[in-house]
């Protein structure tokens, strides 16, 4: 089953605006999602750049967000927990919360993955995707991705 998973900001595969990068304000953008299965107990979320030059980057972790919820709005702060029904967890930069897009050259695409899971994870405060990848196995009833593109090229940026 496939959950749709869709931002007002940007539409999938088109150009992640500004204000949601490194670039911007780099604020967390706004997602939203229908298509959740009913036995659904907790949904996670990834964000990731598979073009970073050191491989898989993880910018955003965010787990055991209620099936009551089906959207994030803008701007979700490091320890935002919309009244105690989210977690966040730690990016590839070692930070709890979002980190926006910010590629050291080219352009890079990134992929917002929803997991809507049969159980709520018990990981760490300080999960990274590893820790939800290890906790959701067997648990992934359905999923959906959002795809947005992003190009940042000033010298001496570094890879986020």
């Amino acid at each position: 089953m496939e959950i749709k998973l869709t931002s007002p900001a940007f539409s999938d595969g088109e150009t992640i605006p500004q204000k949601y990068t490194c670039d911007g304000d780099e604020v967390s953008p706004p997602l939203k999602w229908d298509s959740v299965p009913a036995e659904t107990k907790s949904l996670a979320l990834t964000l990731e750049d598979p073009d970073a030059p050191s491989g898989l980057w993880v910018h955003w972790v965010v787990y055991n967000i209620s099936p009551r919820i089906n959207r994030l709005p803008e701007n979700i702060l490091e320890h935002d927990d919309l009244n105690n029904t989210i977690r966040q967890g730690l990016n590839d930069s070692h930070q709890a919360g979002y980190g926006g897009p910010c590629p050291p050259r080219g352009t890079h695409t990134y992929m917002f993955n929803l997991f809507a899971l049969d159980t709520e994870l018990e990981v760490s405060e300080n999960a990274t995707k590893q820790h939800l990848e290890k906790a959701m196995k067997g648990h992934i009833l359905a999923q959906g991705r959002l795809t947005g593109k992003y190009r940042h090229s000033p010298v001496g940026a570094s890879q986020r």
